[in-house]
């Protein structure tokens, strides 16, 4: 495996295939194209931008941007001025910027818009005495930033430039930081996983040992560029390739963005897949009984298919016959809706259902699931075109190890590993053994063949469907500071929300029913009524201002006993027991969450 740096990947491939389409996206209402050779240009005069606002190896820039162009050229830019990028989801609060900023000693910060912007105005005096620039993509007139534009005109405007910008970036080694990204852990302190440029790059060829990737493939990115596994797969796997990358207008825009740039692969997480199947199963709910009995018939018949595919058989004569009709009438419709040039889907950051896999098997639709995390910059496992089990997360991937511990944790050494987390010595001493070790914190399996498969998380962290992590513990304690709330389980691992049980106060409840004049024959009766439900509520809003949008609490249940240490709920310190809880409350769970079976 080459050791390469993302910088020196870059130019092999601005070299190999500079007229192609690197970037495309959305510019009133049509998408434009931009070159690897115009992209080229754009890296080098951002980062003499950079350099002459004072950037020098080892700084760190943060990046708080939807996906645009400007992410992509940023994120080359200061890597190569040999600089580190602090990326940020777009969703993030004004709190958790600032908190990233200053942990990280993040010297400029990059945003998209003013709306981005306004959360670092919101710092006021609070301002992290590292940040010394601000700048904006969008235009803006205001003289506390600079825009876009204005440092790639500074770029362009420096001395020796092209010089400056070759001994920058050659300057750089495969064993140099590249990026800082922060992710939640169980204690719900966000720790920076700084991951070097041969953490990605050795990810990068890995994967294009496994699949192959071509200048005239397109990706469509929508999942954030922040999220480590967009970061990899749908950027710097795609630009190592000459492939084109093409920018979602939205997450809401997907299926008009698919029809119009007709992608050939795509990453995501299962939430869209789950929203696709919801879509298509309602769509047929609403057609004739005609429709319905061909809809069902036909992934009846894709279903045999894929279970003779996925048994190394070939289907029948008959079958086949069958397969091709139920082609015609059913799936090439849904075919169509992807672009009609799709190879295949990628899910990762969240466990698939594989009763989703299978569903998309039996319509032609091949979706492979794998595994990894920040850590591991981030695949470890992946199943493959041809070769792939669905309700695994594949093999492990080329260059790597894997094993699994005596208590099946699942252990990963090899050059994917990061380096540790940033200025938090004793967590990486706690993550990564003496031996080159990282613990997952997952539990798993490895079958005859090498798939791994996993079958519980050993921490507390909940992974929505959409691939967002939330530690719950820290909103646990936040919303416990109420009068009200005596204590709190949030749950969401796997789903699209944040719901809660929640064992409230009786005798705070009980007093506010009275000054309220209340009627209820009991606790039960009094927790049901809108009254109480309206103060929980309030009190869930008043208790997490700082929470972003997907770690709010959507949905939440008010016990009528309270969890103890006799019912097996708590420890003997009085902490939580979660899966004995979600075991004894799952009708309750279930019922918050019924619409997502």
């Amino acid at each position: 495996m080459d050791t390469i740096t993302i910088n020196q990947m870059v130019q092999n491939t601005i070299q190999q295939h500079g007229s192609k389409t690197a970037l495309s996206h959305k510019v009133d209402k049509e998408y434009q194209d931009i070159s690897y050779t115009s992209l080229a240009e754009r890296i080098k005069h951002f980062c003499l931008g950079l350099t002459e606002l004072g950037l020098q190896k080892g700084d760190r820039v943060a990046l708080l941007s939807e996906n645009r162009p400007e992410w992509a050229i940023t994120d080359l830019a200061i890597l190569a001025g040999g600089g580190v990028t602090v990326p940020m989801f777009a969703t993030s609060t004004s709190g958790q910027v600032e908190y990233i900023v200053r942990d990280s000693g993040a010297k400029i910060i990059c945003v998209s818009s003013e709306r981005q912007l306004q959360k670092i105005k919101e710092w006021d005096e609070n301002v992290p005495t590292s940040l010394q620039h601000i700048v904006i993509f969008d235009e803006l007139e205001d003289d506390s930033v600079r825009t876009f534009d204005q440092v790639c005109q500074l770029g362009q405007q420096a001395e020796n430039g092209d010089q400056v910008y070759q001994q920058a970036s050659e300057a750089v080694t495969p064993d140099d930081l590249a990026s800082i990204i922060y992710t939640s852990g169980t204690t719900g302190d966000p720790k920076g996983a700084m991951l070097t440029h041969i953490n990605f790059m050795s990810n990068v060829q890995a994967a294009t040992r496994i699949v192959t990737i071509g200048a005239d493939d397109i990706f469509l990115s929508f999942l954030p560029l922040s999220h480590v596994f967009e970061r990899m797969g749908g950027h710097y796997l795609p630009l190592s390739s000459g492939a084109t990358i093409a920018y979602a207008e939205s997450p809401f825009t997907i299926r008009q963005n698919m029809q119009e740039v007709r992608p050939t692969i795509m990453m995501s997480v299962p939430r869209v897949y789950e929203a696709m199947h919801e879509r298509i199963l309602n769509s047929v709910k609403e057609g004739s009984p005609t429709k319905q009995k061909i809809f069902h018939w036909s992934v009846g018949v894709g279903s045999k298919v894929s279970q003779a595919i996925q048994q190394k058989q070939k289907p029948s004569f008959g079958l086949s016959m069958k397969a091709s009709i139920a082609n015609k009438l059913v799936f090439e419709k849904l075919k169509a809706v992807t672009g009609g040039r799709l190879r295949f889907f990628v899910s990762g950051g969240a466990p698939l259902s594989k009763a989703i896999a299978e569903f998309f098997h039996a319509a032609g639709i091949l979706i492979l699931e794998g595994y990894g995390l920040t850590e591991t910059s981030p695949v470890i496992c992946v199943n493959r075109p041809d070769q792939w089990k669905f309700g695994t997360v594949g093999p492990v991937i080329p260059g790597i190890e894997v094993k699994i511990a005596e208590d099946g944790e699942i252990l990963s050494r090899g050059p994917h590993i990061m380096q540790g987390y940033f200025n938090k010595p004793s967590d990486t001493a706690e993550a990564i053994d003496a031996d080159g070790w990282f613990y997952t914190g997952d539990i798993g399996v490895i079958d005859d063949e090498g798939f791994l498969t996993i079958t519980d998380r050993k921490k507390n962290l909940l992974i929505l469907s959409n691939g967002k992590n939330i530690a719950p513990q820290p909103i646990e304690n936040e919303l416990k500071q109420s009068p009200y709330i005596s204590e709190i389980m949030l749950l969401g691992d796997q789903r699209r929300t944040i719901t809660a049980l929640i064992v409230p106060n009786y005798d705070a409840i009980k007093e506010f029913a009275a000054e309220q004049q209340l009627e209820a024959e009991d606790i039960p009766a009094l927790l049901q009524t809108q009254e109480v439900q309206r103060l929980i509520r309030g009190e869930i809003n008043q208790y997490s201002p700082d929470s972003a949008d997907f770690e709010r609490v959507r949905m939440f249940t008010l016990m009528e006993q309270e969890f103890s240490e006799e019912s097996g709920e708590m420890t003997p310190t009085l902490k939580l027991k979660r899966p004995v809880i979600m075991e004894n409350h799952k009708a309750v769970i279930d019922q918050m969450y019924g619409d997502e079976g």
